[in-house]
């Protein structure tokens, strides 16, 4: 009896035993393939193209980039008083002539350079830039690793990232532009500042937190970019999984538009995960408040009021640290107000371009009077110069003539003496000749007497 159970056990064992082999099996198969496909996906790469209608490719030391230039604006930006006269700027301060005001308010194609943020590609900017290229030359650039450019197995580090876009800008022939980032193009464009700062005369950042203690990225985000699991994240992840991920660069509530979960899916994921990790490091390194404080540019700091990413309040409070900062709050947008407010977005970010234009134009205008001011005090210098001379003149020469006056009198009154004494030796010698010859004539007539 024993025998027969022993062998009953067996063969039961065996048959369960199978099943669980090959469930095993499978799953080192698929943990095998899993591991080649993460070193697929590490080392993937992707040939920049042109995926947006009028962009065009710009070559740079690292590969290709997507860019968009709306060239010179349509027309000169003529905002009317009225639109800001709530922002506590009185009549008083506004130039007196209309033509002056509307040269003063002409921005004449200032070049706004638009970066986006992580995740994200020109496409993000889509309902702000119609609201901007009236009044500006607009640029938005896909930087490397998103959108239309290329996405090289290669560093993304954000000083490379600045670099990149440096270089396009100088191939554009842009200088004195105000560079707009959107939460990590916020710190890309403070690089561009630091390492070139003559092509940069203002600052724009868009929900870009101070640094990795004002919040970041969620839990799934940050478990995307672990080895293994976040290969197979990027590789399985439905898109739905993609789009709740996505929705936190949104208020609570946001419908995001299948356009944006396609933007993550054209990435590559050593773009993402290296990204991702180089913010956090650059920020966390030394913080934007600190470096845009050494960087000394105009700023403007915008937040939406329900970020979801970075505490909207806390990072205003931070950023206000900075000398001349310009911050403001969007009520009812989140981590993305170019797309969920564009048109309070383009206001805050035209206002903050005339107040440059404005503090620019007074300032040549200072230099101007400056150099008018320093031209009256040489031609004044001159002026005097040219009369002390003159006068210097006349004197020396009325010094000149009097002396040779002076010099004619006493030569003609030594010519008179010289006459005098002339005629005064020959009346001497006239009387002398005349006694000698009395002399003779005594002598002849003494000798001739007997």
């Amino acid at each position: 009896m024993a025998r027969a159970s022993t062998g009953r056990s067996r063969g039961v064992g065996s048959r369960i035993g199978w099943p669980l082999k090959i469930f095993v099996g499978v799953l080192l198969i698929l943990l095998v393939l899993l591991i080649l496909n993460a070193f697929a996906l590490n080392n993937e790469t992707k040939s920049a193209s042109i995926n947006v209608e009028g962009a065009r490719l710009v070559n740079t030391t690292a590969g290709k980039l997507q860019v968009l230039d709306t060239g010179d604006p349509v027309r000169n930006g003529v905002i009317k008083a009225p639109d800001y006269a709530k922002r506590g700027l009185k009549p008083g301060n506004f130039p007196r002539s209309v033509l002056a005001w509307q040269r003063l308010m002409s921005f004449s194609g200032t070049p706004l350079v638009l970066i986006h943020g992580s995740a994200g590609a020109i496409n993000w900017w889509d309902d702000l830039i119609p609201l901007l290229k009236p009044y500006h030359r607009v640029i938005a650039i896909d930087l490397l690793g998103y959108g239309g450019s290329d996405k090289p197995d290669s560093d993304y580090s954000i000083e490379t990232q600045g670099n990149l876009v440096a270089q396009v800008l100088d191939k554009l022939d842009v200088n004195r532009g105000v560079l707009v980032g959107h939460s990590l193009g916020g710190s890309v464009v403070t690089s561009v500042a630091e390492q070139a700062p003559d092509l940069v005369s203002g600052l724009v950042l868009i929900d870009s937190g101070p640094d990795t203690s004002y919040g970041g990225l969620s839990g799934a985000a940050k478990a995307s970019r672990t080895p293994i699991l976040g290969q197979a994240l990027w590789r399985l992840a439905p898109d739905s999984m993609v789009r709740k991920n996505l929705s936190q660069a949104f208020a609570p509530g946001y419908d995001v538009p299948d356009k944006y979960v396609q933007d993550v899916r054209n990435m590559t994921y050593p773009a993402y995960s290296k990204s991702s990790k180089e913010i956090e490091k650059y920020i966390d390194s030394t913080s934007l408040p600190d470096r845009l404080t050494e960087v000394d540019k105009p700023l403007l700091v915008i937040f939406g009021e329900e970020d979801q990413i970075y505490d909207a309040r806390e990072s205003l409070s931070a950023y206000a640290a900075v000398p001349g900062v310009m911050t403001h709050m969007i009520p009812g947008s989140g981590h993305s107000p170019q797309v969920e407010v564009p048109t309070q977005t383009a206001r805050e970010i035209n206002y903050f371009t005339w107040v440059i234009a404005r503090t620019r134009a007074i300032q040549r205008a200072g230099k101007s009077a400056a150099a008018n001011a320093r031209k009256r005090v040489a031609e004044a210098k001159k002026k005097a110069g040219q009369k002390a001379s003159k006068r210097a003149n006349q004197k020396l020469n009325q010094a000149k003539k009097n002396a040779g006056k002076k010099a004619t009198q006493a030569k003609q009154k030594a010519n008179q003496k010289a006459r005098q004494a002339k005629q005064q030796a020959n009346q001497g010698k006239q009387a002398l000749k005349q006694a000698l010859d009395a002399q003779k004539e005594a002598a002849r007539s003494k000798v001739e007497s007997p």
